[in-house]
């Protein structure tokens, strides 16, 4: 059995979505056992500026994959998406793992490119608001 949560719009849709996702996608194994879980991963961030989206895609595909998502539907053009699918990121997936956990890391002892995924998680899970600039601030 495949299960598809259903990703909303970050931007069109309350951000208030995607927690409801995540807590489905940490559950789905005491649920259905063996079953298989997928999403359309770019629907997180329709709407958006393309220069933002994949911040968006590559973040939440990092908060998905710690709870188990088997499959995406994604942009295959986005190699560095790929790279973290492939599990070839490990201190940034971890990173990402450790902030949906809580930890606020200090962002002045991250690399710019940490902290435009701390700074996502946070809209993500709604510690912070959605707004075009929200890697600018």
């Amino acid at each position: 059995i495949w299960f598809d949560p259903i990703v909303t719009p970050a931007v069109n849709v309350d951000t208030n979505q995607v927690k409801p996702c995540l807590e489905f996608m940490s559950m789905l194994q005491d649920i259905a056992p063996g079953c298989k879980s997928t999403v359309g991963l770019s629907n997180i961030s329709n709407g958006t500026p393309t220069h933002l989206r994949h911040y968006l895609n590559q973040t939440y595909l990092m908060m998905l994959m710690k709870y188990g998502l088997y499959s995406a539907i994604v942009d295959a053009f986005d190699s560095e998406l790929i790279n973290i699918a492939r599990g070839k990121k490990p201190e940034l997936i971890d990173l990402v793992h450790r902030v949906m956990d809580g930890e606020k890391p200090d962002l002045s002892s991250l690399t710019e490119e940490e902290v435009k995924y701390v700074k996502t998680v946070r809209v993500l899970t709604g510690e912070s608001l959605y707004s075009h600039s929200w890697l600018e601030i």
